[in-house]
């Protein structure tokens, strides 16, 4: 089942990012996040009046996803970043599909003219992800990122919907 966020999600939701930010590049955040920030984040974003969704399960949140600002000038409004996280447990059963669905669908309800999608490779599952809902790689910056001893690439994608 899909809803919108609640700060009261902020708890799943850190738990969901931490696991991230110890395990893997997908992020290059490299302190783990506080429920605090979450809820900071979450805050930041509804003001926004972006979307922010999450996926629940049994009544136990298993993935979420948010669109959130490209860059901070005016002049970018209407392209948004697109953030998926979802349980490690969940990987293969098509949670990332049915948020990025949902995702898309807000995104052209308020009228955003494209999405972007940061991914640090290699990540195989998201690439296959971001072109089954057609996006397309926009670039690609070699050795931009560091995490784990090893410098990252970093690709981005983008899907224009208007």
């Amino acid at each position: 089942m899909l809803r919108d966020v609640s700060i009261s999600d902020a708890g799943r939701i850190t738990e969901i990012y931490n696991y991230y930010i110890e395990n893997t590049a997908v992020t290059f955040d490299e302190e783990k996040v506080t429920v605090k920030d979450t809820e900071q984040k979450i805050a930041a974003i509804l003001k926004k009046r972006y979307p922010y969704i999450v996926c629940e399960e049994s009544g136990q949140i298993t993935g979420y996803a948010y669109l959130n600002t490209w860059r901070p000038q005016s002049a970018y409004n209407m392209a948004l970043e697109t953030s998926i996280y979802f349980d490690a447990g969940f990987t293969g059963k098509g949670l990332g599909s049915i948020l990025y669905q949902e995702l898309i669908t807000r995104a052209r309800n308020i009228n955003i003219h494209t999405l972007i999608g940061v991914l640090s490779i290699p990540n195989e599952a998201s690439r296959k992800l971001h072109e089954k809902f057609g996006f397309r790689l926009a670039g690609t910056f070699r050795e931009t990122g560091y995490k784990f001893n090893r410098l990252i690439d970093v690709e981005y994608w983008q899907l224009f919907l208007l």
